[in-house]
């Protein structure tokens, strides 16, 4: 089996497909720094759709994720958007916790792990 690296990097790449499973580096809102936890956490996700589709898959098949807030007050704010983006009946294992980001531009920060 071979590894596909998609989005290559110096120090990362943006997404590392092996066999049938696909690794998401963690996102951040790189069209929106400093915008407000809504648009941050959409430019996140369109991003994530993304790099999925250029793995050969979908949101559909996410087994995983883990989000990284800034603030847990605006927890609800980032849950509105994700929950109107994740299909129904394809909620994947989550988890969600507080942490600084790299930089305050960004409040939030996605990782996803998916099947294709």
């Amino acid at each position: 089996m071979s590894i596909e690296r998609i989005e290559p990097g110096k120090r990362l790449s943006q997404a590392v497909a092996f066999g049938n499973l696909v690794f998401l580096a963690g996102q951040v809102a790189l069209d929106k720094p400093g915008a407000s936890m809504a648009e941050q956490t959409k430019n996140v996700l369109d991003r994530i759709d993304h790099l999925l589709a250029q793995a050969g898959t979908d949101k559909s098949k996410i087994l995983s994720a883990n989000i990284w807030v800034t603030d847990m007050r605006q927890f609800d704010e980032m849950n509105r958007v994700w929950d109107a983006w994740v299909p129904e009946g394809c909620a994947p294992a989550r988890a969600t916790v507080e942490a600084r980001l790299a930089t305050p531009d960004y409040c939030v920060e996605i990782m996803v792990v998916a099947a294709r």
